[in-house]
């Protein structure tokens, strides 16, 4: 819809009762939060707090123009006059123009936007008669188009529409997209998956997994990393709630065979948070991947994030240095990526210049200059690096480290007086060592340059409510030093929905790099060797650090030695 002046609407909608003074406020907010401009009309739909007829019975007051719809039949068509032939369809539907008479001299239309003029000169142009301006709703101008335009008077059914949603793995026409689009709209679907997206942030699901099997439809939430599977509509509303996602993401759902990326922002709880979407294409139809990223509910403190005492001081010393390297290290999912939001959130100041290239900007934060990798037009983290080399950085953060060229300019980047920061998949801090070694980088720029490693992974938190003390029996308590330990294990109760395990916590190994450590990495030490020597000055392991968790009730064993056991392995 073209742009207008949203105070005014604002005002008009609040007058018709249509929506309360805090909504528009917050659609308001909302929008200033968006990459791109969206009318707020737009937006008060998306968030739910206004229906599509009300906007337009608003514009229509706005504007002095008569709304008209099927549903009182105030809409009508004139078959007989060959309206289809004034009009072609392409354009009709590209514009959401309806031709419904014609008289001398003048033809009357149902738009959806009629603030369009250029689409009103157009019409001029194409039709030569004076157009005459109705409003009307989306879901009516594409009935009234299929009408018209394919079915020659007879309307559009739901079933045909369900058809369509449900179709095979193909390209759909434009004709089917329309009949999508209009299914998608509808109420129940609309509902379904407003209320599928708020349950998944009120359980802290991290992804939401929308998955299509040979008889069923399978909806799974991601809570504290582990996937449960949670009641699902029938299978008959799959691609109308995927086709609904797609459209609030911007994303083609005519396209079915190629797997798609996009997103959207919604409202939640009264705070925003961001969606990202993906799909790909399976045997039985679209897959849909959604990740949950709700910067309200993170606070992005490194005191908060559950680092013990003498490595929060570790870490504060080091990321305050003027320059060097400090790498996270960990697998996909491990949380090196908040880690590392909460050491910027940290070091930000008005004093420093503050620049990050990620893929993706997974949350943006005040205070620094944060860029979108975008590897298919040449900006990868290469091109990145070397462009913020002309910036004046103080503080430089990479997303991953994943070549060569990427880990020569981060090393060349700290020589010359920057503080880098990124991550790496390592299954432990001194592993962070060998790769460099091995993407060809020299030991002695190595050992100079890398000030710090942080290995981390999050195991599940007790629940509080619930844990219940765990009795070890004697082997294992001697081989993990819990012999005078107060052990606890998972129950399950309402507060935790059964599970026993509510939200997470990190576990660290932090590597510090001192005059000793530096030698050893020049001079190409035994890896073995040089975890020795580190191990002697006390560095505790990932595990060691898991175990003093377990020991303050905090986990469980059984989570910890989960989660560390491809770092134990990699020690060997």
């Amino acid at each position: 819809m073209t742009k207008i002046d949203r105070k005014l609407i604002g005002e008009i909608l609040m007058e018709d009762g249509l929506i309360t003074k805090e909504q528009l406020n917050e659609a308001l907010i909302f929008q200033q939060q968006l990459k791109e401009r969206v009318p707020i009309g737009e937006l008060l739909l998306q968030l739910g707090y206004l229906t599509e007829e009300g906007l337009v019975l608003t514009l229509s007051k706005k504007i002095g123009t008569r709304y008209i719809s099927f549903s009182d039949k105030s809409l009508s068509i004139n078959f007989d006059q060959n309206l289809d032939k004034l009009v072609d369809e392409k354009f009709a539907r590209d514009n959401m123009v309806l031709p419904l008479f014609k008289t001398a001299g003048n033809l009357a239309l149902a738009m959806w936007d009629p603030l369009n003029f250029i689409v009103i000169d157009n019409i001029k142009k194409i039709a030569h008669l004076e157009p005459a301006i109705y409003c009307s709703t989306r879901k009516d101008i594409l009935e009234g188009i299929e009408m018209l335009y394919v079915k020659k008077g007879a309307p559009l059914t739901a079933e045909e529409a369900l058809a369509i949603a449900a179709g095979e793995n193909i390209r759909i026409t434009a004709d089917e997209t329309d009949k999508l689009k209009l299914k998608a709209a509808e109420a129940p679907v609309v509902k379904i998956v407003n209320s599928l997206l708020r349950d998944a942030v009120i359980q802290r699901a991290s992804d939401i997994h929308i998955e299509p099997r040979e008889e069923r439809l399978s909806i799974r939430y991601r809570i504290d990393g582990i996937l449960y599977e949670i009641d699902a509509p029938s299978k008959e509303m799959i691609a109308p709630m995927i086709s609904r996602i797609k459209i609030l993401s911007r994303i083609d759902i005519a396209e079915k065979r190629l797997p798609q990326d996009g997103g959207f922002m919604t409202k939640v709880e009264n705070r925003s948070v961001d969606l990202r979407v993906s799909t790909i294409p399976t045997i039985y139809g679209e897959k849909m991947a959604i990740r949950i990223l709700d910067k309200e509910a993170m606070s992005f403190k490194l005191s908060s994030i559950g680092l013990s005492k003498s490595d929060y001081e570790k870490i504060s010393v080091n990321i305050r240095r003027p320059h060097g390297l400090i790498f996270l290290t960990g697998p996909t999912g491990s949380g090196k990526s908040t880690t590392l939001y909460c050491i910027l959130n940290e070091i930000i100041s008005p004093q420093k210049n503050v620049i990050t290239i990620e893929d993706p900007v997974e949350y943006r934060l005040d205070g620094m200059n944060q860029v979108q990798a975008q590897p298919n037009i040449g900006l990868t983290f290469a091109a990145g690096l070397r462009s913020f080399l002309r910036q004046d950085p103080d503080v430089i953060m990479v997303g991953e480290v994943r070549d060569l060229e990427t880990a020569e300019i981060c090393v060349r980047s700290a020589l010359v007086g920057r503080l880098v920061l990124s991550t790496l998949h390592t299954n432990n801090s001194i592993g962070t060592v060998s790769r460099l070694v091995d993407f060809g980088i020299e030991p002695f720029l190595v050992g100079s340059t890398l000030l710090m490693a942080i290995a981390q992974r999050l195991v599940r938190r007790l629940c509080p409510e619930c844990k219940e003390p765990a009795k070890l029996d004697q082997k294992t308590a001697d081989k993990y030093n819990l012999k005078d330990a107060k052990v606890y294990k998972p129950n399950g109760c309402s507060a935790c929905r059964g599970r026993g395990y509510s939200g997470r916590l990190a576990i660290f190994e932090v590597l510090v790099v001192d005059d000793e450590t530096q030698r050893m990495i020049e001079k190409r030490e035994d890896m073995s060797a040089l975890r020795a020597a580190i191990m002697k000055k006390g560095m505790r392991t990932l595990r060691d650090d898991g175990l003093d968790k377990v020991r303050h009730g905090l986990t469980s064993l059984n989570e910890v030695l989960t989660a560390t056991m491809d770092a134990v392995i990699g020690e060997s």
